[in-house]
């Protein structure tokens, strides 16, 4: 008989930890942390996979199922890059830990106002980040803000649904696209998940000429370089 493959032995953590981001120049900005903070590149793969909830879950999902058919999975799995920041919250150069993903626009309109898709029955737009890797960034990043990170379809663009985002989900510190489909995928594959961001603009009227990439590509660097330390 041909030798069988050997079971994956689920008693011993595995090693390598997933950082996923939505656009390749994030990911030129976390790779170039990961490579300052010394630990070994092998032990991190760091992937763009698409802007947007749908992009990111399918391509995350891609991921995780691929080690796992290796024998390799990932130990964890980080939704990464450059967000806005709600005003009082969280500054431009902020890093932002989610202590919880939101998906703030799935659910339905309704004549008394928004319901989320778990008022309607139809499962839940929230996801806890997991307790430990959270603990372990918040360990690595002290000066970090702690909040909730809302995940949208569409940018908030005006200061009008700015602050109908900030009157229905009061403990939000920054909004970006992809950090709820990235936590949809790690839960179905019960890998544990967190959601890391540096500010770029404030969230509201859409001002191109006040984002400040620069300084928010280097703050997703200099967070990625304490988080893998």
């Amino acid at each position: 008989m041909p030798d069988q493959p050997a079971p994956l032995d689920r008693t011993k953590p595995p090693g390598r930890l997933l950082i996923v981001t939505a656009v390749e120049a994030e990911a030129v900005a976390v790779r170039a942390g990961v490579q300052a903070s010394g630990v070994d590149p092998g032990t991190v793969v760091v992937a763009p996979v698409g802007v947007g909830p749908a992009a990111a879950a399918a391509g995350t999902a891609r991921l995780l199922a691929l080690a796992e058919a290796a024998r390799a999975p990932y130990r964890a799995v980080i939704s990464a890059g450059i967000a806005g920041g709600f005003p009082g919250r969280a500054a431009v150069g902020t890093t932002v830990i989610g202590a919880r993903t939101i998906a703030a626009d799935l659910g339905a309109e309704s004549p008394d106002g928004f319901l989320p898709v778990d008022q309607l029955g139809f499962g839940s737009n929230l996801l806890d980040a997991d307790p430990t890797l959270l603990k372990s960034l918040t360990t690595a990043l002290p000066a970090a803000v702690v909040g909730d990170i809302l995940t949208l379809a569409t940018v908030t663009g005006t200061a009008r649904t700015a602050a109908t985002l900030q009157a229905r989900h009061p403990q939000a510190a920054a909004e970006a696209m992809e950090g709820y489909g990235v936590a949809c995928a790690a839960q179905t594959a019960g890998v544990p998940f967190a959601e890391l961001r540096t500010v770029s603009n404030p969230v509201g009227p859409r001002d191109r000429a006040a984002w400040r990439l620069r300084e928010a590509f280097s703050a997703l660097t200099d967070a990625a370089a304490a988080a893998c330390g």
